[in-house]
Order: C-alpha cells, then structure tokens, then sequence
C-alpha cells in the first residue's frame, strides 16, 4: 500500500482538538496536571511539532453543540477525541455529523478512554471493550510497523514510565494497520496504535493518555500524535459520504 502523502507545507491543515473536559475543574490533581486541559496540552504539542503546517483549536463537551457545529466541522481536515466519564452525554446527532464527516473524509484520531466513545463504536461497529487496572505502571510503546508515517521519529520503544495498563482483549475490528503494540510492567499486551479507514477517512486510535499521569507532556507521544495528524489528513478536501447513484453503463466494450 503506498504511503500516505500529507497536504503540501503551503495549504495549513485545520485540527479541532477535542475533550469532555470533565476531569480538569472537578478534581485538583488533574487541573495541576493539565492547567489548559487535557485537550489544550494535545494542542500545544501539535502547535510544537506541527508549526506552520498546522492551525489547531479546541473544544469541549460543554460547548453548545459541544463545540462541533456544522461550520465547525466543515472547517476541520482533523478531529481529535478525548472522553472518559461522559461519553453518554455527547449528544448523538453531534456523533452523527462527526461520522458523516469521517466518512466524507474528516480524518480522526481517538485517544485513550476514547475507545468506549460513541464516535469510535460507531464507526467501528463492535463493542470496543478492553481490560484494565490503573497500577502507575511503566508502558513501553513498541513499533510494529517501522516504514508507517505514524511512527517516523519515534523511539523504539517508546517509554512511559507511568500509565493506566490496557489488555487484550480488546474488541475491535481487525486494524488495517496495526503501527504500535504495548507491553506493561504487569505482563499485559495491548495493540495501542490502530488505523482504520472508514468511507473516505482515516482514523486512528492510540491508547496512551490517562487523566492520571502527565502523558501529553511527553515529547515521544506528542510526536506520534503530530505524526498520526498528517497521516490522517485528506488527500482533497472533505465532503459528503459516497451515496448510491445510477450510473449509465458508458464502458465502450458494454452492448
């Protein structure tokens, strides 16, 4: 399959960076950990690594709209998804827009506990569960497929010295690719970097990135996350999904 190609450096992509923003004003911890969010910690480590390739927003659960309106949407080449706690609270004709816009060619990055979003289920069509337990255990991001653009620039292995642990199984699709697996200290595998394409789109999900721990700080991660950006990107702009048409028999050889 032939490497993706990113839009030239000259045409910026738009990223709407987006998070329920539950954790950050309820509890201290997080807030200390991540004073702009979690969703403004992605932003600036896509900023830092992206640069002028790249004009980065955010938004949040308690937006109207959840910040992702129809003009919001139509205006981004890539979503990112973090949610935890309030995944039932997104509201499903938002989750509707956001995969219509997916499959028209909206490129998706799902993070951590996003896996259980409406969004990421939806697309996925399986029930997205895992096993975990949260130890603060080391993680150690190992590179499976080292010719992907996801992983350009990022070490072998990636090292997070503290982490929620995710296990297998995991329920979802068979991955198209499958660019990251994770080892944990307490034994468990995990199949952390997934891509997928759905319609016209691309997604990709990483499972590092528990509220807990200062993992969008770490360089390594934000690289995966600028890169998985790039990956994602559409070839030409998006749309809506393919719909049926009828479609005269034109070929010269029909009779």
């Amino acid at each position: 399959m032939a490497a993706h190609v990113p839009p030239p450096a000259e045409a910026p992509l738009n990223v709407t960076v987006w998070s329920e923003n539950y954790h950050e004003p309820r509890e201290e911890e997080v807030r200390r950990r991540y004073p702009t969010g979690i969703h403004g910690a992605i932003a600036d480590g896509l900023r830092e690594e992206l640069g002028p390739r790249a004009r980065v927003r955010t938004a949040v659960l308690e937006e109207p709209e959840h910040g992702l309106t129809d003009e919001v949407l139509a205006a981004t080449d890539v979503l990112t998804w973090w949610g935890h706690m309030a995944h039932e609270e997104v509201d499903d004709k938002v989750v509707e827009r956001v995969r219509r816009r997916v499959l028209g060619g909206m490129g998706l990055l799902v993070l951590h506990s996003g896996h259980y979003s409406k969004i990421f289920r939806s697309l996925m069509g399986t029930t997205c569960t895992l096993n975990w337990r949260d130890a603060g255990e080391r993680e150690l991001v190992w590179t499976v497929s080292p010719g992907h653009p996801i992983a350009r620039g990022v070490p072998h292995p990636l090292v997070i010295e503290a982490q929620e642990t995710y296990g297998e199984p995991f329920g979802i699709p068979q991955p198209d690719e499958l660019v990251f697996v994770s080892g944990f200290a307490g034994g468990e595998v995990f199949r952390s970097g997934c891509c997928y394409r759905r319609g016209l789109g691309r997604v990709f999900y990483f499972s590092p990135g528990d509220q807990k721990y200062p993992v969008y700080h770490h360089p390594d991660v934000r690289r995966v996350l600028a890169n998985a950006v790039l990956w994602a990107a559409p070839d030409a702009g998006t749309g809506e999904p393919l719909q049926n048409a009828h479609t005269p028999i034109t070929w010269q050889g029909a009779r």
